[in-house]
């Protein structure tokens, strides 16, 4: 039976996939969180773990790892306006350096890491960007993101640690008709059951390269980033449109 640890599981992506992996899984799960009141529910199970953890510790990081078949690593400040020395340098960069570390030193199988679409950011709004597409931050959240993606790779290819990196889109709980989106979050968007898909599939896909970048979006109508090659790569299959949601109607021909 696989051992699934979750960094971030307190966080409103992790407390999402934490549920779904519950109801939809048989996976023994760790959850992981430098603030572990959102996850008091979970502390008397039979099955999963409640631990604290602060990445930037690479010895609580390697503790964390152990026995552990996938880590799924979602931990760091969300914000795209975050500061750089004060938190994005803790996190994101040293906290997923010491989870890529200890992953690989304790013969964790493979790591699924939150990346982002500010990555890309820094193109025109009017642009798709495809797997191919060179990576082109607009702030050092986007930066650090950049970061994560090529630690990931460096860990692939170098040190034989099956990595995949999700840019997650406009991720949002809520249901958006009714409310006011920016042409660019529609294009962005990813609902969570969407983003359920994507990660159940990526945990499970078979025959994936050391490395690969998935793009973690919904099937927009018009979409910020090509889901191509991630359908092709783990079957990914969203049903959700940001533009049907908010009311938006196209009058097709």
């Amino acid at each position: 039976m696989k051992k699934i640890l979750i960094t971030g599981a307190a966080g409103k992506i992790g407390q999402h996939i934490t549920n779904t992996l519950m109801k939809q899984t048989s996976y023994p799960l760790r959850l992981a969180n430098i603030n572990l009141f959102p996850l008091e529910k979970f502390k008397k199970s039979s099955v999963h773990e409640v631990i604290y953890l602060d990445v930037s510790s690479l010895e609580e990081c390697q503790e964390a790892c152990k026995n552990i078949d996938i880590v799924i690593h979602l931990a760091g400040d969300p914000s795209p306006d975050a500061d750089f020395y004060s938190s994005l340098l803790e996190s994101t960069i040293k906290g997923s350096y010491n989870i890529f570390k200890a992953a690989s030193d304790n013969g964790v199988s493979r790591v699924v890491a939150a990346s982002s679409a500010q990555t890309i950011e820094g193109y025109p709004l009017d642009f798709q960007v495809t797997d191919s597409s060179p990576i082109r931050p607009k702030n050092m959240y986007g930066v650090s993101k950049c970061f994560v993606e090529a630690l990931a790779s460096y860990f692939a290819y170098e040190k034989q640690l099956q990595s995949i990196a999700i840019r997650i889109g406009a991720y949002d709980d809520y249901k958006p008709k009714g409310q006011l989106l920016s042409a660019r979050d529609m294009s962005a968007y990813i609902s969570p059951e969407d983003f359920s898909d994507l990660l159940l599939k990526t945990i499970s896909a078979k025959n994936l390269p050391p490395f690969s970048i998935l793009h973690g979006i919904s099937d927009n109508r018009f979409k910020r980033l090509n889901i191509e090659e991630t359908k092709r790569l783990v079957g990914y299959t969203p049903n959700s449109d940001a533009f049907k949601l908010c009311g938006i109607q196209f009058f097709d021909r």
